[in-house]
């Protein structure tokens, strides 16, 4: 008896060990799985697969990554939710979603009119690009890639050229930026809170009527089709980062890192020029599809440039601290000093 317990004892404490080296060397395996609402098959789709592609070359064993497109992973601040609880390593996001992970990001793409530019954006990104990755950092985040996704215009269902035109409206409005909303309410707009796949049944059905929106994101999601006005002003730009969780950073190996840094910088770069040259070339595309471009005469563009103004105190110390928000100005007013109007 005592030899049978014994040997039936040795046989669970063999397929145990079996079982737990079998897991352990599974659960051990690399991977990085990367969330963005970009589309498939889209510039930023094929960058994300190459960053893959180099992550996987500076790995051992079978690492496997995973690159999410169209919102399949949720919302921005959704994929922020999974990375922390690390359903995902790694996404490129705007910075509805980056603010979720630190606020004072939003002082470069919630400032309407304050950019003239790219060449502005980018003098001033650079200047407060240090100071924002160590914010990252000390939230739990690398950011290894900045990029943008060219210019907000306002699409609509019926032509608008002044601020006062859109009040008629309906606006999609990102569901994670409720003091926007509330802003917007204060002027008399009527936002509508949605995620950025909702958009397309939503302005069909008419529960919304104008969707802010890069061309290149509306030409892409096929919006033009039924918000066929869009009003040509730059807005503001949609500025992006590609962003990893420090945990899954320093979990690989530091081969993986260069690799991944390295595609991650080219990534960023070929995403912003290609990016700023698709805002012309989206335009291009859906005038010849029967999109209707409203220019604002020299008196209608005041309208706009006061409206911005008239927003920038109520921005200031709550969509943006106070101190990153006199940052962005200080930097953009000694921008403006070294050129030659």
């Amino acid at each position: 008896m005592s030899i049978q317990l014994t040997r039936k004892k040795w046989i669970q404490v063999a397929c145990s060990l079996a079982f737990g080296s079998m897991f352990s060397s599974y659960a051990a395996e690399a991977q990085l799985k990367i969330g963005s609402l970009v589309p498939k098959n889209s510039l930023y789709h094929r960058q994300l697969m190459e960053i893959g592609e180099s992550w996987k070359k500076g790995q051992s064993g079978s690492p496997r990554f995973n690159v999410f497109t169209d919102g399949s992973q949720g919302g921005e601040a959704e994929m922020v939710r999974r990375m922390r609880i690390g359903q995902l390593q790694a996404a490129l996001l705007s910075v509805v979603g980056l603010r979720e992970i630190e606020p004072s990001i939003a002082a470069l793409q919630n400032l309407p009119l304050a950019f003239r530019s790219w060449e502005e954006l980018d003098y001033v990104r650079e200047k407060m690009r240090p100071g924002m990755e160590r914010k990252f950092l000390e939230k739990g985040y690398v950011v290894l890639a900045w990029g943008d996704a060219g210019w907000v215009r306002f699409f609509s269902k019926q032509a608008a050229l002044v601020p006062d035109d859109y009040k008629k409206m309906k606006f999609f409005s990102w569901g994670a930026e409720a003091e926007q909303q509330e802003i917007m309410k204060s002027l008399g707009y009527t936002p509508v809170p949605l995620e950025p796949t909702d958009i397309l049944p939503a302005i069909q059905t008419g529960m919304i009527n104008v969707v802010p929106s890069t061309p290149y994101f509306a030409l892409a999601s096929q919006i033009y089709n039924s918000a066929p006005h869009m009003l040509e002003i730059n807005w503001a730009p949609i500025v992006g980062a590609f962003v990893i969780s420090k945990k899954s950073w320093d979990e690989m190996t530091p081969e993986a890192q260069k690799n991944l840094q390295l595609a991650s910088d080219k990534a960023g770069g070929l995403i912003r020029i290609q990016a700023r040259k698709e805002v012309e070339d989206s335009v291009e595309a859906m005038k010849k599809r029967g999109l209707q471009i409203n220019k604002p005469n020299a008196a209608q563009l005041k309208e706009w440039q006061s409206l911005s103004e008239s927003l920038y105190p109520r921005i200031r110390g709550k969509m943006v601290s106070a101190e990153t928000f006199d940052e962005v100005f200080a930097h953009l007013k000694t921008y403006r000093s070294t050129k030659t109007p």
